[in-house]
């Protein structure tokens, strides 16, 4: 399994476990929507240092995390999601 699949795995599972929709994980994560969507499909590589930030900004919205680095490109087979799309709804 290819890096950035793994990397797609584990933000969506983090995603799901927050329940939040992309563009809310995006904003969390400091990047954009777009970018989010092409990561969580496979399209792109990331540099080590958004991974670091990637992990750094989960810990900043989730405290008791104490998320790594490595931990977003480790495989975990309980990571893998069927994940169903959240939107964010506008009242």
């Amino acid at each position: 399994m290819r890096l950035c699949e793994v990397l797609a795995i584990n933000l969506k599972y983090f995603r799901k476990k927050y329940n939040l929709s992309q563009e809310k994980f995006a904003e969390i994560l400091g990047t954009t929507l777009s970018y989010l969507n092409q990561i969580e499909n496979g399209k792109i590589d990331v540099k080590c240092s958004t991974i670091d930030k990637f992990a750094f900004n989960i810990n900043k919205y989730d405290k008791k995390a104490k998320l790594k680095s490595e931990d977003l490109v480790i495989f975990n087979k309980n990571h893998i999601t069927h994940f169903s799309r959240i939107d964010e709804r506008k009242k």
